[in-house]
């Protein structure tokens, strides 16, 4: 028996990556899928997409395989090539960067091509004509880019040129509408098809801000900053100094947990309320504000004055906290 020809798919964990490997599987072909991990998707993390990526590939019956985009995901966020979308997107070098990671995987396993999910029209930025050539230029794989949904659509790739896939086997999806992929989801049995993701933390208009506030501030941000940035509420005292405070118990527990040597934390003494998170110059003025701002979203009553415990490395030490007025906090606020 003919050995079957390998693909590589870049799994998303969403309705329309499913789709292109079921397509794929259902043309004969042994799928491998390749999940992108970067500092501001984790898969199953709760924010982002929150697709649930390894129990997609079981279902689908496909190996997969993980890549994380680290630090040099970050250092393409400082300056991406071809710029960012309505937040700090940068769609095109992010999709260019996950395909490269998936040409390494199809390479090292022998696989024809690469397909996706994409959908022309669907995203504004990435997923236009143009933005779909320049994708497959920047990473280095020119006519070897499948995107079944939408495959009819588009102009012939490398694996039609050979014979190996048909354009009658290719969608004609175009565009924002997910009646087509509904229908698709139905013949292909898939039960409880996910809706669309929440996409990037990145498109998000406020963790945009805080991104861009993250990279204005600092040279060469860390992963420990970016998560950060995914939680709680952010005030901003100088260009060397933040306050994150915390705005549930899972995300006081975070806190603690990201706290790094230097850092600062807060906790009211005698009333249920957040921890809060100092990063930089902790100055007598800082610690009263960071003090204040804590205690303003305790329970204490607003107008009332109390006691913060305050921790530093192993230190401990206990500091007055008092009412601070809504125009006096929201000046700092992110």
């Amino acid at each position: 028996m003919e050995e079957k020809k390998k693909v590589v798919a870049l799994l998303s964990g969403g309705l329309d990556s499913r789709l292109a490997v079921k397509m794929m599987q259902n043309q004969g072909f042994d799928v491998t899928a390749v999940a992108i991990k970067t500092p501001f998707c984790d898969f199953d993390c709760g924010r982002g997409c929150g697709f649930e990526i390894r129990g997609t590939a079981d279902m689908l019956g496909v190996d997969l395989k993980t890549v994380y985009l680290g630090d040099d995901y970050i250092e393409m966020l400082k300056h991406p090539k071809h710029g960012f979308g309505s937040g700090m997107n940068p769609c095109i070098d992010c999709r260019a960067m996950m395909f490269k990671a998936g040409k390494q995987v199809m390479e090292d396993i022998g696989a024809e091509f690469i397909i996706s999910g994409e959908v022309l029209g669907q995203r504004p930025m990435s997923q236009h004509g143009p933005a779909l050539r320049t994708i497959e230029k920047e990473a280095g794989l020119e006519g070897k880019i499948v995107r079944p949904l939408s495959g009819a659509l588009l102009p012939k790739t490398e694996p039609e040129e050979r014979g190996i896939i048909k354009r009658e086997n290719l969608g004609m999806i175009r565009g924002r509408t997910r009646k087509e992929q509904l229908k698709m989801a139905e013949q292909f049995g898939f039960v409880d098809p996910p809706n669309a993701g929440g996409g990037c933390l990145l498109t998000d208009p406020k963790f945009s801000i805080r991104a861009k506030d993250l990279f204005k501030h600092t040279e060469t941000p860390t992963t420990n900053d970016i998560d950060l940035l995914k939680i709680g509420r952010h005030f901003r005292f100088d260009g060397n100094t933040k306050l994150i405070v915390g705005r549930n118990k899972d995300e006081n527990e975070m806190l603690k947990a990201l706290a790094l040597p230097g850092d600062t934390l807060f906790e009211t003494k005698d009333h249920m309320g957040p921890i809060s998170l100092l990063r930089g110059d902790d100055s007598q003025n800082n610690l009263k504000v960071s003090s204040d701002i804590t205690f303003r979203y305790s329970d204490a009553p607003k107008d009332s004055t109390g006691t913060m415990m305050v921790q530093k490395n192993e230190a401990h030490s206990e500091i007055p906290a008092g009412a601070i007025s809504e125009p006096e906090y929201l000046k700092y606020m992110l």
